[in-house]
Formats: C-alpha cells, structure tokens, sequence
C-alpha cells in the first residue's frame, strides 16, 4: 500500500467533507477570504524591509520586534490560501 502525499490526497478528493465549522473559525474566513493571498506575502516583505531599515539606524530590538512578524503573515497568507482551495469556503459554493 502506497502512501499518498498531501498534494495527491487533495487532488484525488472528488468532494469536500461536510464538518461543522465554529462561529469564530467562520467569521475569520469569510473576513479573510475577501482579502487576495498577495497581500499577506507583501506584508511579510514589507516588515523585513522595515526590520532592516530599523537595524541598519540603529533601532535593533524594534527591528526584531518588526522582523517577527513575517512568520505570522506568511501563515495567514497560507490559511487564506488554504481556505479558499479546500476549506469549508469550498462547501458553501
């Protein structure tokens, strides 16, 4: 038996699975669905510029605080992505 990877199940599911998604979890989708994936990966660049703009005059530690918010938006840009492909977005169409 053959182990799929993750790309292969997703191309193979025919349809999505019904589950019940929270009021919050559906708020945050909706909201964020709105909002096209570009944005969370200029954010993310964006805020290393800014890090290293801050660095480089000589504010180290808000550079640093700066710095650790690309994580955090390249994530949401990734929940956004992956909420539009095959998230429960997809069942309410």
């Amino acid at each position: 038996m053959r182990l799929l990877g993750l790309k292969e199940r997703a191309l193979t599911t025919s349809k999505p699975e019904k589950h019940k998604e929270g009021m919050v979890a559906r708020l945050i989708e909706q909201q964020t669905a709105k909002l096209p994936s570009d944005v969370f990966l200029w954010a993310a660049l964006g805020s290393i510029g800014a890090a290293f703009v801050l660095e480089v005059t000589g504010r180290e530690e808000k550079g640093h605080f700066v710095g650790q918010w690309v994580a955090p938006f390249l994530l949401l840009g990734l929940y956004n992505k992956l909420v539009k492909v095959s998230g429960s977005d997809r069942i309410r169409r």
